[in-house]
């Protein structure tokens, strides 16, 4: 059992086939029997001829380096899957040539029947839904971004200690204040340099400013020192 010559049009077409009603080469989720057909191919099939397998093509592609591992034996080669015809061979310019079949045994495109066609569009979406489900649940990483802040007072008489108060007054989800320190720019003026981690996400920078820079009693503007994403 298993595909052979998936050079040919021929080939591509039963694996066009066999996908018709399946999200993968066997079972419900990616493994070394998708790996194995994946390498057998030269190129990425042709969207437009052969829908069904391009979409399984680029889904395999995504997994990328973590190809490897997935679930089966990639030291064995793979040939308890396919349709009913011989083994499926990885090189298929060296594969023995099969004897000739009649053309009309063989049915390239499934059943005619109305209503087991769309019990097998059924199932595959199905599947296709629970492993959205499953791959949306996985917890992701938070992108975030840290940042150092230049808030600078209007004079040298501005109460510094009541402007860093009102900055760490600002509390929001995904937002962290860190340390500071005072930085002279001139003419007995200092300005507050502060350090925060942002969810990028979360937090929009230019927002976070407005928001500062309304305390106008001791806020004359703000400026971005630097941003390093973590």
């Amino acid at each position: 059992m298993g595909f052979t010559d998936l050079l040919s049009d021929s080939g591509l077409t039963v694996l066009n086939s066999w996908l018709t009603t399946r999200s993968y080469i066997v079972g419900f989720s990616p493994s070394q029997a998708d790996v194995a057909v994946f390498k057998a191919l030269s190129t990425a099939p042709e969207a437009a001829k052969y829908p069904h397998a391009a979409r399984w093509y680029k889904h395999i592609v995504s997994y990328d380096g973590d190809i490897a591992t997935l679930p089966g034996d990639a030291a064995k080669p793979h040939t308890v899957y396919g349709p009913e015809v011989v083994a499926a061979t990885l090189n298929p310019v060296k594969a023995p040539a099969a004897e000739e079949e009649d053309d009309d045994d063989v049915d390239l495109f499934g059943s005619d029947d109305e209503e087991e066609d769309a019990e097998a569009v059924r199932v595959r979406e199905e599947r296709l839904a629970e492993y959205r489900k499953k791959k949306e649940a996985k917890p992701k990483v938070a992108a975030k971004s840290v940042v150092i802040l230049d808030v600078k007072p209007w004079d040298d008489e501005t109460d510094m200690a009541a402007l860093e108060a009102a900055v760490r007054g600002i509390e929001k989800d995904g937002l962290v204040w860190g340390t500071s320190k005072l930085v002279p720019v001139g003419f007995g003026i200092k300005k507050l340099q502060i350090n925060l981690v942002i969810e990028d996400e979360k937090i929009s920078l230019s927002d976070l400013e407005e928001e500062i820079q309304e305390f106008e009693d001791y806020v004359q503007s703000t400026d971005i020192a630097s941003m390093n994403k973590l």
